[in-house]
This record gives structure tokens, sequence and C-alpha cells, in this order.
């Protein structure tokens, strides 16, 4: 089973992540009070505790919104539908690293490479929590 294990949003950009135990999504936009929501495909990433563990890293270290235990993120196809909550989202793309990376330490741009996690769109608005357990429709 796949759940969410921790929640993100940047209180101003260029800060660091706050976590919470829950937050309202909004479709097509992103997480409640979250300085990096927006629009378009890039509304909430999703990455894998796995993935940040292998690189020493700690969950939020790399912006993400939502981070997920027990899923293989990377292998999740692009137009991938998942529930959370009562919150849906579509997978719409890999999120490539940014030279942003190296502010969380240098190098770290190259080593997550294939590992940032991946970008979805929020298609229907809801809570979701941490605990919660996350469906692939």
């Amino acid at each position: 089973m796949a759940e969410l294990v921790g929640i993100w949003r940047s209180p101003k950009r260029r800060e660091p992540m706050e976590p919470l135990e829950s937050a309202r999504v909004f479709e097509n936009e992103g997480v409640e009070g979250c300085a990096h929501r927006r629009g378009g495909k890039r509304n909430v990433l999703f990455v894998a505790v796995e993935d940040l563990g292998a690189l020493g890293l700690e969950p939020g270290a790399v912006k993400e919104n939502f981070t997920v235990r027990g899923a293989e993120v990377m292998k999740w196809p692009l137009g991938q539908r998942l529930a959370i909550g009562d919150a849906e989202f579509e997978v719409s793309m890999i999120c490539d690293p940014c030279e942003l990376m190296e502010e969380v330490r240098p190098g770290l741009q190259a080593e997550i490479d294939g590992r940032r996690g991946m970008l979805a769109r929020v298609l229907k608005s809801g809570q979701v929590a941490v605990g919660d357990e996350l469906q692939l429709l």
C-alpha cells in the first residue's frame, strides 16, 4: 500500500518548505497557501521517500508537495491518475532537477537526475492528510 507520509508548502519562494499534517488542494492550482501554486501542468510535485533516503535527503528538501512511501513514483506513466483523500491528480511530467538543487547540496542536481519526482495536475479539489492511502486509478 502506498501512503502519503509528508505534505509540504512553501510560504514564500526560495524559502524552506513547511510541513503540514493536512492540506486543501485546488483544481488546476495546487496546495493552499503555497507560493508555488499555479495553473498548468505543474500544480504539485510527488517524490518517493525511498528516493530521498537513497540520496541522504530529508523529506521536503527537494521542494516536493507530497512525499510518498511504497510507490515507485518515477515509474508512473504520464497521464496516470491517482487519488489521495478526496482529491484526484493526473501525472503530467517528469520534474527535471534545476540549478536550485545545488543550493540544497553541491552536486545534487546531477545526483538527483531521474529521481526528482513527478509533477501532476490537480483534477479534483479536496482535502489530503498525512497517512492517507494513495490509490492509482
